[in-house]
C-alpha cells in the first residue's frame, strides 16, 4: 500500500525474495483528477480518470518487465471510500441502497474495459476489506449461528456481500470472460467471515480471500503503547471475550475459512490469505509470523504477507527488523532528504517469510 507508484526497481526487488504475485493497491497515490485516485471523487463517479489510469498502466508494465503478477485491489470503490481517507470513519453508504450498487458497476466495468488483456495481471481483488456488517448489528467475531441468523436478516437486501459480488461479477464478465476475480470476507476480511455464506458462488474462476492479523488487540500498532503489551502466546481480547492464543488456536482460527471450502467443494488453489502480519516492533512478531505461515503451508494455500518495503509506514516492513530506526534516518527526513530506510533480507524477523519464498511455497 505505497504511497507512490511504486517503480521497477521496487517489484524486482520483491521478485528477488522469490515472489510470484503482488497485491497492488493504488488508492494512496496521488491522483490527476480529483480527491479519489483513478476514481475521481468516490462521491460522484464520473468515469476512470485518464491520467492515472495511465500511471496505472506504467505500475503495471513495470512489474510485467520485472516478472511478477498483479492482483489489483481497490481500497474505495464509489459511494465507498477507504476509512482512512474519509476522516477515519467507515463509510456506509454503498451498503445502504441497491441503487448505490450503481457506481460500483459502472467502475469495474470500465477498469475491466480499459485493463483486459494486460499481461501483469493475475486477478482482481474486488474490494479490500468489506463491512457490510458494521453498524447493521451483528457483532465482530459473533458465533457462527449469530452470523447465519443475522444473514437471514439481510440476504438480499444491499448489505448483503454475496449479492454485491455477484453484481460486480456480472458487469465484468459483461467484458471479460477469463479474468480470476478474488473477493474478500466480510468484517474486514476476517478469517470467519464466510461462515455465514451458504455457499459460494457459481463462478468457477473466483478466490475467496481472508486476512490475518488475529488476535489484533496483540499484532497491532495500538498494543505498542500499552504498559503492559499484550504477548503472544498469552490471553488477549478477542471479540466480547478474552482468550488464551498460541499456534494451537491461530490455527482453528484460520481452519474456519478452509473448512467452509472444503464443505463446499472449493479447492485449496481458490483459497487465499490475502494478507498477514503483525508489529515488527512487538517482541512476539517473529513467532507468530512463524505459526501463521506454517498453518497455510500445510493448507497448501495462496499467500501474501503485509507488507513489502512500504514508503510512508515501516510498522511491518520485516527486512527492518524488530529495533528503532536510527537517528541518522530521521535527520535526513527532517532536513527533506530521500533516504531509504536500512532494510536487510537477512533480518531475522524477515526469515520465516524469505524462508518460504525462496522455497516456492507461496
Amino acid at each position: 500500500m505505497n504511497m507512490s507508484p511504486p517503480d521497477r526497481n521496487y517489484f524486482e526487488a520483491l521478485r528477488a525474495t522469490g515472489a510470484t504475485w503482488v497485491r497492488l493497491v493504488p488508492d494512496k497515490w496521488k491522483g490527476q483528477g480529483g480527491r479519489d485516485f483513478l476514481i475521481g471523487n468516490a462521491d460522484d463517479y464520473q468515469g476512470l480518470v485518464a491520467a492515472d489510469l495511465a500511471t496505472l498502466r506504467r505500475v503495471l508494465d513495470d512489474a510485467d518487465a520485472a516478472g511478477l503478477k498483479v492482483v489489483l485491489t481497490p481500497l474505495s470503490l464509489p459511494l465507498l471510500r477507504w476509512k482512512q481517507h474519509n476522516g477515519d470513519k467507515v463509510d456506509p453508504r454503498l451498503w445502504q441502497s441497491f441503487d448505490n450498487h450503481a457506481p460500483a458497476r459502472h467502475f469495474w466495468s470500465d477498469l475491466a474495459t480499459a485493463l483486459k488483456g494486460h499481461p501483469a495481471l493475475a486477478a482482481y481483488n474486488l474490494i479490500n476489506e468489506p463491512v457490510p456488517e458494521y453498524g447493521a448489528g451483528m457483532a465482530e467475531h459473533a458465533s457462527a449461528e449469530a452470523m447465519r441468523q443475522w444473514y437471514t436478516g439481510v440476504q438480499d437486501g444491499p448489505r448483503d456481500l454475496r449479492r454485491f459480488y455477484s453484481e460486480l461479477i456480472a458487469s465484468i464478465r459483461a467484458v471479460d470472460a477469463d479474468m480470476p476475480l478474488m473477493l474478500d470476507a466480510g468484517w474486514y476480511a476476517a478469517a470467519d467471515g464466510f461462515n455465514y455464506w451458504p455457499a459460494p458462488l457459481a463462478d468457477p474462476k473466483l478466490l475467496y480471500s481472508v486476512h490475518m492479523y488475529e488476535p489484533y488487540a496483540a499484532t497491532s500498532a495500538p498494543n505498542q503503547k500499552r504498559t503492559a503489551p499484550y504477548r503472544y502466546p498469552g490471553v488477549v481480547p478477542f471479540g466480547e471475550h478474552s482468550e488464551r492464543w498460541d499456534a494451537t488456536r491461530v490455527r482453528s482460527y484460520l481452519q474456519q475459512p478452509m473448512d467452509w471450502a472444503k464443505t463446499h467443494g472449493v479447492g485449496a488453489n481458490r483459497m487465499v490469505v490475502g494478507e498477514f502480519g503483525c508489529m515488527r516492533r512487538w517482541p512476539d512478531c517473529q513467532r507468530y509470523l512463524q505459526d501463521v505461515l506454517q498453518v497455510l503451508e500445510q493448507e497448501k494455500v495462496h499467500w501474501a504477507f503485509y507488507a513489502f518495503r512500504e514508503d510512508g509506514w515501516d510498522g511491518m516492513d520485516y527486512e527492518l527488523g524488530d529495533g528503532p530506526l536510527p537517528w541518522s534516518y530521521w535527520q535526513a527526513q527532517e532536513k527533506g532528504k530521500t533516504v531509504a530506510p536500512p532494510r536487510s533480507m537477512q533480518a531475522p524477523l524477515f526469515a520465516p517469510v524469505l524462508e518460504r519464498l525462496k522455497a516456492g511455497n507461496r
